[in-house]
């Protein structure tokens, strides 16, 4: 199998000159010390309404889609522990909530590969794809350390080549299962009494050097059939795009790019490299958009932003908690309109095919990012006018893809 398929003409995508814009949504936002500001809501992180409002916001806003990390490490120990926000809800069990009181937004939580069975990932993800209309994707995650690997107490930490090796096996077991079932399986013949075409229904049959699946599925196709995997270069480690293995894995099974990267210059490298991976891997770079991180910390003027950036790391030094490199990539601190040229300047010097916001507060920092950079982004013609419909796969320009197990009796 030799990545997605597809079938027929690409449909919507970005116009020419257009940027794709996401949202990673973290918290109180990825400053350790945002939950203290005065318009945070540091009671109602644990909320379905904190959850579903922010989604709402992202929605209205137009974005392409939205990001929920998460992750399987325990709570950090130590000085300052006590100062930084504790525990996290699960991923996609935030996206399956926030999904039906959402209208066009793609729902993208990771969902961590490392010490998970791709079976059970295989049907929550078509799970949230039902829920949502053909609205879900899927950021494929691992864990690396040793204290992660303790929780689960079935093995200990690996290599990052032999996890990317895991994360390559694991999305094509998934994207296998996702195609066990034909797109008219389910056939619902009362006068026969058949709900399902069993002749329609495929073992996948699948032996790799990590997993032994037999298959099909529980689920049915969903309704994108693949929900895209977007794959993030980065998982906080720096120039993550050189990670070994990890680039194999994007050229070969990556419908979106997320990267990181200290400048333009260094992202425009970078997304060279990741378009020759899926060139090696028989694919069309043009079909993968690349996406460059962009932390953020907004406020009206230039000068107030900078007083927050200066109140949070005071926080956090007070507390003994290093803010460190907060995005990992390209940062932001100012006005809205400083940060839609930085957009402009990526988008049209091929540094990305658009951006992830990364705010370092919420929920101020996504509101800004709606009421003030959206519209100016629009004014100068990166984003459309309105949101863009359909599914996730049309966001993006990608048809529906052929089913793996049908192509193969062809």
């Amino acid at each position: 199998m030799n990545g997605p398929v597809m079938n027929g003409p690409t449909m919507n995508g970005a116009a020419p000159g257009e940027a794709y814009l996401a949202v990673e949504l973290t918290g109180a936002g990825r400053h350790p010390a945002a939950w203290r500001l005065p318009d945070a809501a540091p009671g109602e992180l644990f909320t379905a309404g904190y959850w579903t409002g922010l989604a709402q916001l992202a929605d209205g806003a137009g974005l392409d889609f939205l990001v929920i990390p998460d992750s399987f490490a325990p709570p950090a120990e130590g000085p300052g522990a006590e100062a930084t926000v504790r525990g996290r809800l699960d991923a996609v069990a935030i996206a399956a909530r926030v999904a039906p009181v959402t209208r066009s937004i793609g729902l993208v939580p990771a969902a961590t590969v490392t010490h998970t069975e791709p079976f059970h990932l295989s049907k929550a993800i078509a799970t949230l794809d039902f829920v949502s209309l053909g609205r879900a994707g899927w950021q494929p995650s691992v864990s690396r350390t040793q204290a992660e690997a303790d929780l689960f107490g079935r093995r200990d930490a690996a290599p990052a080549e032999v996890l990317w090796r895991e994360v390559g096996e694991a999305v094509e077991v998934v994207v296998r299962l996702w195609d066990s079932w034909e797109d008219d399986a389910v056939i619902r013949d009362v006068s026969t009494g058949r709900y399902v075409d069993r002749d329609k229904l495929h073992y996948i049959d699948f032996t790799g050097e990590f997993f032994s699946v037999k298959g099909p599925s529980i689920t049915p196709r969903s309704p994108q059939a693949r929900p895209p995997v977007v794959l993030h270069l980065n998982e906080g480690v720096p120039d993550g795009a050189d990670e070994p293995g990890v680039l194999a894995v994007a050229g070969r099974w990556a419908d979106v790019v997320r990267l990181s990267a200290a400048d333009l210059g260094a992202a425009a490298e970078a997304r060279t490299r990741v378009r020759a991976a899926v060139a090696a891997a028989g694919r069309d770079p043009d079909g993968v958009p690349v996406l460059l991180d962009v932390g953020t910390l907004l406020a009206p003027t230039a000068d107030e932003a900078a007083r927050t950036a200066d109140r949070l790391d005071g926080w956090a030094e007070a507390a003994g908690v290093p803010a460190g490199d907060l995005s990992g990539s390209v940062s932001w601190v100012g006005a809205a309109e400083q940060l839609a040229g930085l957009i402009g300047d990526a988008v049209h010097g091929v540094a990305a095919d658009g951006v992830t916001l990364i705010p370092w507060a919420l929920p101020s920092g996504l509101r800004l990012v709606a009421d003030e950079l959206v519209p100016l982004l629009r004014e100068r013609g990166l984003r459309p006018a309105a949101a863009r419909g359909g599914g996730l796969r049309e966001r993006f320009g990608l048809s529906r893809p052929a089913n793996y197990f049908t192509e193969a009796q062809v």
